[in-house]
């Protein structure tokens, strides 16, 4: 088996249009959630959401591609480059043919449905952009990553809800350890936030008003995000032959299903997937220092999460860390934990720990050390990152410091 490492990072979010920008954000407990700016916002009971402000596409993609790119595709070409530049990587000849691209996404391209749907039912029109189709579907950002990058080999989009992303970067992780590709790119995008994305979200009633609070006990609720997070993930010898820099290992992973409820989440399904993760990662309980929790922020999730935790770790838990970033960056839905991911990487190349910020009051249903409202300086050598989908689809990561 081959060992895995990141060897390049990007994102665009609502804490920043860039990884330095997104980590200095993290550190300092910035909150990215703000009063949505939309049409029809005053029609939604919502009205606050994680959006990335300032970004106009216009200015980055040309008339032709911005046909063909809906917002989350946009983001995610975005990441991409950035995570690319990083890695100094090309592909061409037999490492094109072999690598290629898996990412996250649940929604696919809301913001061309519903567009469209408002073209068609609302305006009365009986014709749409003969490019509706290829810039909605799920798998357009994959595809137009591995068109502007020649990435030939293994290429396709991971639908799971919330633990898209890390399902996706689950897929990589084992193409590249396995021999399959030398090269992945992978991580996650969403962009739901649009009048139909946010009214949808409203009808399931777990919706905060006014902030994201995870594991405090006046926590009313999730706030939705938007953004993507890419990465690349190579081959240790293949990347320290060439000289790359490398920000962490990829040492293990797990998926577990609940096969209990469309909605609530199980103890039993996430303690699985965290401890299927220590164990294909090959470490004890007592080596992780860092949990970058789901952590929603919604009463169900936050206590079984914790729940979970404190079965998996026993006493150990009571020296962990887990912090939840969508309190500052919202719930990217799809592409939360590549998000997410970059959380994990701060903790074992820095050594400094994400805040769960809007912590107000202690819950004793989480009564883990949740880095509460400010950053931590912390000697860190694995890190996991946590996504529990609605449908009972759980996805755990594991990273380690070089």
């Amino acid at each position: 088996m081959k060992r895995v490492v990141i060897t390049g990072a990007g994102t665009i979010n609502a804490l920043g249009q860039n990884v330095t920008e997104t980590l200095a954000a993290m550190r300092e407990g910035r909150c990215g959630i703000g009063e949505l700016e939309m049409r029809d916002v005053d029609r939604l009971a919502v009205k606050i959401g994680a959006q990335v402000k300032g970004f106009e596409g216009e200015h980055i993609f040309n008339r032709q591609q911005m046909a063909l790119f809906d917002r989350f595709t946009q983001f995610t070409l975005v990441a991409a480059r950035e995570a690319m530049a990083q890695s100094g990587l090309s592909f061409s000849g037999e490492l094109s043919a072999k690598s290629g691209v898996v990412l996250g996404n649940s929604g696919g391209g809301m913001q061309t449905l519903d567009e469209n749907y408002r073209t068609v039912y609302e305006d009365g029109k009986n014709r749409v952009h003969p490019f509706v189709v290829p810039k909605l579907m799920n798998n357009a950002a994959a595809s137009h990553v591995s068109m502007e990058f020649n990435l030939k080999g293994p290429s396709f989009t991971v639908a799971s809800a919330c633990a898209s992303s890390n399902h996706a970067m689950a897929q990589a992780f084992q193409m590249v350890r396995s021999g399959t590709a030398p090269v992945m790119i992978t991580g996650g995008a969403e962009s739901m936030l649009c009048f139909g994305g946010v009214k949808a979200w409203e009808g399931l009633r777990v919706m905060s008003k006014d902030a994201c609070r995870p594991f405090s006990a006046n926590r009313n609720g999730m706030v939705q995000g938007e953004g993507a997070g890419v990465f690349v993930f190579e081959e240790m010898e293949h990347a320290r032959k060439r000289g790359a820099e490398i920000l962490a290992e990829v040492i293990g992973f797990a998926m577990s299903s609940d096969a209990a409820d469309i909605v609530m989440p199980s103890k039993q399904g996430a303690a699985r997937a965290i401890s299927g993760a220590l164990q294909d990662a090959g470490v004890n309980r007592d080596e992780v220092g860092y949990i970058n929790a789901h952590g929603t922020g919604t009463a169900a999730n936050d206590k079984t999460e914790c729940s979970a935790v404190a079965d998996v770790f026993g006493p150990h838990a009571d020296r962990l860390m887990i912090s939840s970033t969508k309190s500052m960056h919202g719930h990217l839905i799809g592409g939360t934990g590549a998000v997410e991911l970059l959380a994990c990487i701060m903790a074992v190349r820095d050594g400094v720990i994400a805040p769960t910020i809007g912590y107000e009051e202690p819950d004793p249903e989480c009564a883990l050390d949740v880095v509460p409202n400010e950053a931590r300086d912390a000697d860190v050598d694995v890190a996991l990152s946590n996504a529990f989908a609605f449908g009972g689809l759980n996805a755990v990561l594991a990273l380690r410091r070089i």
